[in-house]
């Protein structure tokens, strides 16, 4: 595969010290996030920053119409990366409800995520939509807002299948991921919600069936708000198995309010602004993890796996991936307004807690932050993936670069993420290779949770367009400009986004679900003439099926590419598990390694480029 070099950060010092660098650092006694000192709503940033500030000591970024950065900034010519085909595809006849406008519970603001899965099998990617739901759908006076199920027409356009499959959900509805749990062939999907969650079991026919309570996953209660959903074969079974991060436990007869008696006003304000409560000084809601018994159920293993999250720190995005390369996934969860979480994979059954001694509980500055999504991806094509953070605006987006054995140091400011990105409000995010050049890109999905933020001048917006940087060979990341009329200058309220192959063309696109509007559908209409090749990977028996944890290692030209079959990610979202790879003016591929995740390691060949391949463990060499 690759060979890995130890380098030890600077974070491996200051690991050994995690409560003087932040006072919500979490150890062993620590009290609960409700129960510490006073913060700010959101984001955990310094008084300076957030909360009951009234400015932030980042300069607003205006564009030539004084128009906030994060709603302007456009350029009337250059390359078009994006169109925005959405009204053509049928995406605009379907729409995203959660709550009312006002937001004035923070239970109404976090959207929902989106998954492309083949649930058909015909070799096209469709799209699984999540929605929200009302105050008044949970009463019974209106009728329930339903999750969205398009049907890939194979000429471009979608249609909504949801009601005919028996997957519109019909709760309030938060996060998605795809996998096979049962090894049968079929995709199968779990939805996470408010309250009681989901487990769309595929019937082969073109429906579901939910298998939720049967195979004991449901998570059955009202208060419990469930978000980030990941499947990993932790134990090396061959079969996947399901990680489920909490994010509050949100009674509905005690939601706070801004003025109320019993919300602290610091908990309830953002600059100086009366907004919705939370997650500060909320009850966060624990995590779960759950073994696959191979007979369509579940056991609920957190504890015994060290997995449970007992400081209740309110959890978003979740992804199993190797980290440290040793052929066994780790788990990854980004927390909102406290450390995130990294866990090693000991090959017992248990996992070691080396958020802080790895350097991704915390920021460089020492602080935690309002995590949302987490991309993973080799972006310097080193063999190691590095992982990406979404946060709150009036905050740089965080990039860990893995130097190996699982030691991440932030380098944002470093390659060109850092201030650009602070006047945004980020949450959907991905690694992937727009311009099939061979260096994987960065995008994000933006857009704000308080609609304040268009009525005073702190410098964002609610709605925000979304953000892409090209790599350069490895070394830096170049903004992406918005040309007028084009996807990039979509002005949405994103939340959720996955990415795929959705035309099977070649050309990575994207899909942003957005908040009490209709999904965006970003095609890639980029100019480039390079060659790529995507890979559909079946696991054999000791593996999964759909061989989600499976790395491949591709050469072409002479450089190496890694790219991961991985089930969640991004924020609630699950993105195209076929993985590809742009090869620049490769027109051959010199050698495809894959380890899959039972161990065994085959090399193939493959009779050309730009094309869709199937590889099958057991037929390698």
């Amino acid at each position: 595969m690759f060979t890995v070099t130890r380098r030890a950060p600077a974070w491996a010092l200051i690991a050994l010290f995690p409560p003087l660098i932040s006072a919500q650092a979490a150890g062993p006694g620590t009290l609960p996030p409700e129960e510490q000192s006073i913060k700010n709503a959101e984001g955990a940033q310094s008084a300076a920053h957030s909360g009951q500030a009234v400015g932030s000591p980042h300069p607003v970024q205006l564009d030539a119409q004084h128009r906030p950065i994060t709603a302007g900034g456009f350029v009337q010519t250059g390359p078009v990366v994006f169109e925005d085909v959405s009204e053509k595809a049928g995406l605009t006849r379907w729409t995203h409800k959660m709550g009312t406008a006002a937001k004035d519970y923070i239970v109404e603001t976090k959207g929902s995520g989106v998954a492309l899965l083949d649930y058909d099998n015909d070799g096209w990617m469709d799209i699984y939509v999540v929605n929200g739901s009302t105050f008044k759908a949970l009463d019974g006076k209106e009728t329930p807002p339903h999750a969205a199920l398009f049907h890939n027409n194979h000429d471009g356009t979608f249609t909504d299948v949801a009601a005919k499959a028996g997957v519109t959900n019909e709760r309030w509805g938060f996060g998605v991921a795809v996998a096979d749990y049962d090894n049968d062939g079929w995709p199968d999907l779990y939805v996470s919600n408010w309250g009681k969650n989901r487990l769309y079991h595929n019937n082969h026919d073109g429906t579901f069936t939910d298998m939720a309570d049967k195979a004991r996953v449901a998570l059955d209660d009202p208060a419990g708000w469930h978000s980030g959903v990941t499947w990993g074969d932790y134990d090396g079974d061959g079969r996947l198995d399901l990680f489920v991060a909490g994010y509050l436990h949100y009674d509905r007869n005690h939601m706070p309010t801004a003025g109320a008696a019993d919300a602290p006003n610091a908990f309830c304000t953002f600059r100086g602004e009366k907004v919705s409560c939370g997650p500060r000084g909320l009850k966060g809601e624990g995590d779960h993890l759950f073994h696959n018994n191979g007979d369509g159920t579940f056991t609920d293993v957190s504890e015994k796996a060290g997995v449970a999250d007992k400081p209740g720190y309110y959890g978003l995005g979740a992804v199993f991936v190797d980290i440290n390369n040793d052929g066994k996934p780790d788990l990854l969860v980004g927390n909102d307004s406290t450390p995130n979480y990294l866990y090693l994979n000991k090959g017992d059954g248990t996992f070691e807690d080396v958020s802080y001694a790895s350097g991704f509980a915390l920021n460089e500055a020492g602080r935690e932050t309002a995590s949302m999504g987490i991309a993973v991806g080799d972006y310097q094509n080193t063999g190691m993936l590095d992982v990406f953070d979404t946060t709150f605006s009036d905050d740089y987006k965080p990039l860990y670069h893995n130097e190996g054995d699982a030691n991440l140091t932030d380098i944002s400011y470093h390659v060109g993420l850092g201030e650009i990105t602070v006047p945004f409000l980020s949450w959907g995010d991905a690694f992937f290779d727009y311009d099939n050049d061979g260096w994987k890109d960065l995008m994000m999905s933006d857009g704000h949770v308080y609609p304040q933020a268009d009525k005073y001048a702190w410098g964002t917006t609610w709605a925000q367009r979304p953000m892409l940087f090209h790599n350069i060979d490895g070394k830096k990341f170049e903004n992406v400009p918005a040309v007028a009329g084009s996807g990039l200058a979509d002005v949405i309220a994103g939340r959720g986004m996955a990415v795929g192959d959705l035309f099977n063309d070649g050309k990575i696109d994207a899909v942003i679900n957005v908040i009490d509007a209709h999904p965006v559908l970003l095609r890639n209409v980029n100019s480039d003439k390079s060659h790529w090749i995507e890979l559909k990977l079946v696991g054999g028996d000791k593996s999964s099926h759909d061989a989600v944890g499976a790395t491949v290692v591709l050469t072409a030209s002479g450089i190496k590419q890694r790219g991961d079959v991985i089930s969640g990610g991004s924020y609630l979202s699950s993105n195209d598990l076929r993985v590809h790879f742009g090869l620049g003016n490769a027109a051959a591929v010199e050698s495809i390694e894959v380890h899959w995740p039972s161990g065994k390691v085959e090399h193939f060949t493959v009779p050309g480029v730009d094309r869709i391949i199937t590889l099958t463990e057991g037929s390698g060499k």
